[in-house]
């Protein structure tokens, strides 16, 4: 039933919960997972007094991303093949465009079930995810 699963990971809590999903998964159906970070290419800190040049944030940016696919790859089960998959963009369109270029069987996405004002302000690419997704999106909750 599936072939190919997608894994969005920011190495968060969330993410920790969606890989052990993804991994079961994986296993059982003999799937690979392809594991994606996003380089979020929205430089956050422009101003300079922000403290930090452009240039650096962008570079830990890349090494956060980076990090968070190898820690994903390293908890999945041992004879699940993975894909390590660094993009840079905007998460959610990164992801989407993902899914359009190479169209997994599944996607499995970590969500930290904000509500209200966090969720108003920090967004949801998990709902973006879901809600334009050509093919089905799995989400793993995790309460905080």
């Amino acid at each position: 039933m599936y072939d190919d699963v997608l894994l969005p990971t920011d190495g968060s809590e969330a993410t920790a919960a969606a890989v052990d999903h993804a991994g079961r998964l994986a296993e059982v159906h003999g799937a690979t997972v392809h594991v994606l970070s996003v380089v979020d290419t929205r430089n956050r800190f422009e101003s300079p007094s922000a403290g930090i040049a452009p240039d650096a944030w962008l570079a830990a940016e890349r090494e956060r991303a980076r990090q968070a696919v190898d820690e994903a790859v390293t908890a999945l089960p041992e004879d699940v093949p993975a894909e390590r998959v660094v993009e840079e963009g905007v998460p959610k369109s990164a992801i989407l465009e993902y899914v359009a270029e190479r169209d997994p069987d599944l996607v499995v996405m970590g969500t930290h079930g904000r509500t209200g004002l966090d969720h108003y302000l920090i967004g949801s690419v998990a709902e973006n995810v879901v809600r334009e997704s050509p093919v089905p999106v799995t989400t793993v909750r995790v309460d905080e």
